[in-house]
C-alpha cells in the first residue's frame, strides 16, 4: 500500500502545482500571446478559448507581425497571405511593424499600405511585388523609418521614390542576387541622391559618401568591382563607423548592403 501511495501523492502535487492559465491576469496573458508569431496567434492560439480570442481581438495584440516563410512550413503561399490579411485587418490602423517574406503580392501590399502608422517594413526575397505598387504602397507610409527590401528584385528601379518618399528613413538595406555590370552605377547615384544602397563601382561608392554624412555602417561583402585606393580607404574609415570590406565569396553574394542610420 505505501508503494502506491507515493504515486498518488507525487501525481496530486503536481497536479496542483501546474498553472491554470485562464487564472492568470489579463496583461500577462496578453504578454504571453504577444510572444508567440503571429502564424501561431491567428491558427491556434486564438482560439483556445473565449478568454483568449477576446484578448486577440485588441488591435494592440497585432502592432507587430511577424510572418517569416519556413521551409517546412505546412503553409503554403496563399493560406500564409491569408494569415497575413488577418492579421493586418485586426490592427484596425495599429500595425507599426511588419516583416514578411517570400509570399507578399501587389494584392497584399495594398492592404498593408493602408496603415500609414507603419515603421517598420521588410518585405525580403519577395519577388511578386512590382515596382509600380511598391512604389504606390511606400508613397502611402510618410512614418516609414525602417525599410528592408533584401533579394525582393523587382524593386530595383524604386529606390529614388523610397528617398522621396520616406523623409524620416532611418535605417534601409537593399541586397540583390547575382552581378548586373550595367546596373551597378546606376543604382549607385540614384541611391547617393536619396539615401544608401546596392552594387556600385568607385564613383557610385564616392556618390554615396558625398550625398549620406549620416552613414555609419556600410556593408562592401562580395563587392569586387571596388577598386579601394588608399584615398578611398582612409575616407571610409573615416567617415563611416562600421565598414565591412569585400572578400572572396560565391557570386550570388556579390552585393553592397549600406545601412543608413540617423544619428539622432
Amino acid at each position: 500500500m505505501a508503494n502506491c501511495s507515493i504515486p498518488a501523492k507525487e501525481a496530486e502535487c503536481e497536479s496542483t502545482t501546474k498553472p491554470n492559465w485562464l487564472e492568470l491576469p489579463t496583461d500577462i496573458t496578453t504578454n504571453i500571446l504577444q510572444r508567440l508569431g503571429t502564424t501561431e496567434v491567428v491558427t491556434n492560439a486564438c482560439h483556445v478559448c473565449p478568454l483568449w480570442w477576446n484578448i486577440c481581438k485588441d488591435p494592440l495584440m497585432w502592432h507587430t507581425i511577424r510572418i517569416p516563410f519556413l521551409m517546412h512550413t505546412p503553409y503554403s503561399c496563399d493560406d500564409l497571405e491569408k494569415i497575413c490579411r488577418f492579421a493586418v485587418k485586426r490592427s484596425c490602423g495599429r500595425l507599426e511593424d511588419i516583416d514578411i517574406e517570400y509570399f507578399a503580392t501587389d494584392d497584399l501590399l495594398e492592404c498593408i499600405a493602408d496603415n500609414a502608422n507603419i515603421r517598420c517594413l521588410r518585405l525580403a526575397k519577395c519577388l511578386n511585388i512590382s515596382s509600380k505598387v511598391f512604389c504606390e504602397a511606400v508613397g502611402k507610409l510618410p512614418r516609414l523609418e525602417e525599410l528592408d527590401i533584401s533579394y525582393s528584385g523587382r524593386l530595383t528601379y524604386s529606390l529614388d521614390v523610397i528617398g522621396r518618399s520616406c523623409p524620416l528613413l532611418k535605417s534601409f538595406k537593399f541586397a540583390r542576387y547575382g552581378f548586373n555590370s550595367h546596373s551597378s552605377n546606376e543604382d549607385g547615384f540614384m541611391i547617393a541622391e536619396t539615401m544608401p544602397g546596392n552594387e556600385v563601382y568607385n564613383d557610385g561608392l564616392l556618390a554615396i559618401l558625398d550625398a549620406c554624412p549620416l552613414l555609419e555602417s556600410l556593408n562592401l561583402l562580395g563587392c569586387f568591382n571596388l577598386d579601394f585606393t588608399e584615398s578611398l580607404q582612409q575616407r571610409c574609415v573615416e567617415q563611416i563607423k562600421s565598414v565591412q570590406w569585400p572578400r572572396r565569396n560565391p557570386p550570388f553574394e556579390n552585393f553592397l548592403m549600406i545601412v543608413y542610420t540617423s544619428l539622432s
